[in-house]
């Protein structure tokens, strides 16, 4: 095990000379007018890049950052400051800015930093893509554009990455904990682009990853799979007929679909929108915001998950959090901040793109746990509807839950089978009264493959959905056919 996995928060120290008596002083500079809590997030990030189109390898990219980020928090304001050179006298300057915000001088307390933050151990991998030599990853994408063109002559382009970073982190609090962290992170994605000879074009796009090794995209030949997958969406897409429009059933399958969950469910569900009154569902603890069938999760401990970490962006410990139990909304999603304005306790949500962004509450892994149906039933039990397979691009509005998702992939449902595909579907609704329409939820749930990120704010952080098989009805679908 190397020195920085059995022992992150050395790295600092180390490095940068970032004793915890260091770290004292910087935040008693924080703490010298009248705060409520002050904290040091320092970031260290290596990453690495490669890209195959027209089946050349004709990108690379690669970079090193570092950087330490200081907040000072009063009432519901904060100041925030950023350097990118972890030096002393920078971080006082940054503790000086950060605590602009308070106007009136305090009596610096006794700081004695050390007290470690228990963490979970959901990722300790040896390596990653980066320790991996370049021309064995160019070699990987192209045996991935070759098996996506043999697939079907139809198939004219495959583009194919594969990305990777090792970030280490540690979070210093006023509170005087201490907690650290080594991330790693992959990700490999091929899309496809098929044509037909008569003008119709298509793409099928397939990936996965998390915090994994390298040898998993080789375990099974998943790199096969993704390549394969990515092709069959186009060429399905390629002969898929014009989607009916209109409001009907509509199946939504397992994994990817997630994707809905996350965006018109999840945000408004974040603490942030909350205690600001903006979200569809602030004020509801209690209430029932969905049908008994639901139980929606969030949780930030699964092993090797893209969305989950062993401690937040603010030294936390992420959690498994019951959103909402049987359709009655139970939580929110926190971080430290709105988890005190809001006198409830933090859930391990603080999460920030990196040190030159203060945290927010953010999802981790959220998922709508099985139900007991099996999916032949829910398919079945559809006289005239559609089948959303995979999704693309969606946009939601949190103050109403309003969401547009177009599908990528769907089909046709008639009398109980599964039968032609169909293109350019989107759907349109409310989040908040969708999963009151949810009348079966299947046992077949499954997360995705590994390719969530999320938006917010101007930050974008890796997020893990998940979905069993769920028929929802009375769903408007917008289509290119009445």
């Amino acid at each position: 095990m190397s020195k920085e996995l059995a022992h992150p928060e050395r790295f600092f120290g180390d490095r940068f000379g970032m004793s915890e008596r260091a770290l004292e002083r910087i935040l008693g500079t924080a703490l010298e007018r009248r705060a409520d809590h002050a904290d040091l997030y320092f970031e260290y990030k290596n990453s690495e890049a490669l890209g195959l189109e027209e089946s050349m390898v004709n990108h690379t990219a690669k970079s090193v950052s570092h950087g330490v980020g200081v907040r000072v928090n009063v009432e519901d304001r904060t100041g925030y400051a950023y350097s990118d050179e972890v030096t002393i006298d920078r971080m006082r300057l940054a503790a000086e800015a950060a605590r602009a915000i308070a106007d009136q001088r305090a009596e610096v307390p006794a700081l004695q930093i050390g007290t470690p933050v228990p963490r979970h151990a959901l990722y300790d991998v040896e390596t990653t893509p980066l320790e991996i030599p370049l021309e064995k990853r160019a070699r990987l994408l192209e045996d991935i554009d070759r098996a996506a063109r043999a697939h079907d002559p139809r198939v004219k382009n495959v583009i194919a990455s594969i990305a990777a970073e090792r970030k280490i982190v540690m979070v210093a609090t006023s509170e005087g904990t201490i907690a650290a962290d080594v991330q790693p992170l992959c990700r490999l994605n091929v899309s496809v682009v098929a044509e037909d000879g008569k003008g119709g074009r298509q793409i099928g796009t397939f990936g996965g990853g998390g915090r994994v090794e390298y040898e998993y995209f080789l375990e099974g030949e998943r790199w096969r799979q993704y390549a394969l997958e990515a092709a069959r969406q186009a060429i399905v897409n390629l002969d898929a007929d014009e989607a009916p429009a209109g409001e009907m059933v509509v199946v939504l399958g397992p994994g990817w679909p997630g994707i809905l969950l996350h965006e018109a469910i999840g945000h408004g569900l974040e603490g942030d929108f909350n205690r600001k009154a903006v979200s569809a569902f602030s004020g509801r603890i209690g209430q029932k915001v969905a049908s008994e069938l639901c139980t929606v999760i969030d949780d930030g401990t699964l092993p090797l998950r893209r969305g989950s970490l062993n401690v937040d962006d603010e030294g936390t410990a992420t959690s498994r959090t019951v959103l909402i139990e049987k359709g009655i909304l139970r939580g929110y999603l926190q971080d430290r901040l709105n988890a005190r304005l809001m006198k409830m306790k933090p859930t391990g949500n603080g999460r920030r793109e990196s040190f030159a962004y203060a945290p927010m509450p953010r999802m981790t892994n959220t998922f709508m746990l099985a139900g007991e149906s099996t999916p032949e039933e829910i398919i079945k039990s559809v006289k005239q509807g559609l089948y959303a397979v995979s999704f693309g691009g969606g946009q939601v509005d949190i103050t109403n839950g309003k969401f547009v998702f177009s599908a990528s992939e769907a089909y046709l449902i008639e009398d109980g089978r599964v039968t032609r595909p169909v293109k350019g579907a989107t759907l349109i609704g409310n989040g908040p009264d969708v999963l009151t329409r949810v009348s079966m939820v299947g046992n077949d749930l499954a997360l995705d493959s590994g390719i969530g990120t999320c938006g917010k704010d101007g930050q974008s952080v890796p997020v893990g959905v998940g979905l069993p098989t769920i028929r929802v009805d009375g769903l408007t679908v917008g289509g290119t056919r009445a």
